[in-house]
């Protein structure tokens, strides 16, 4: 008897999202079809010209908006950006400095500075429950 292996496909959606690429930016055959993990390993391994084109100027999905201007996406959200960013337009907003991507990166430095120091705290317990 053999067994027949199917590749395991997943969607359009969530290989865009791995690849790190707006979905919508992709061209059609990407977007109408289904991607294996082999095709993925081949995506990453050696990108297609339009995947170099996206990731280098966009338009970016929020995650990656976000990570660009070191803020979370939730911040993007509360500054108003709900849509895909183009390289351009990050390197705007990060030359201009609006007053609420400054508020969010300063809040977005406490909350790493915060998550530091749990975790700091964290080692310093369980270093005491060793050596007692």
């Amino acid at each position: 008897m053999t067994s027949h292996q199917t590749a395991q496909t997943m969607k359009p959606a969530t290989a865009a999202k791995k690849l790190g690429v707006y979905l919508e930016a992709t061209p059609a055959e990407f977007q109408e079809g289904v991607v294996s993990r082999t095709e993925l390993a081949a995506l990453q391994a050696e990108p297609p010209q339009w995947l170099q084109d996206l990731r280098n100027n966009g338009p970016h999905p929020r995650p990656v908006v976000a990570a660009k201007l070191g803020i979370s996406i939730s911040g993007l959200a509360r500054g108003g950006i709900t849509e895909a960013l183009t390289t351009e337009q990050i390197e705007a907003l990060k030359q201009d400095v609006p007053e609420w991507l400054a508020k969010e990166r300063s809040t977005q430095a406490e909350v790493r500075k915060e998550t530091v120091r749990i975790k700091q705290m964290q080692a310093e317990k369980a270093e005491k429950r060793e050596s007692s």
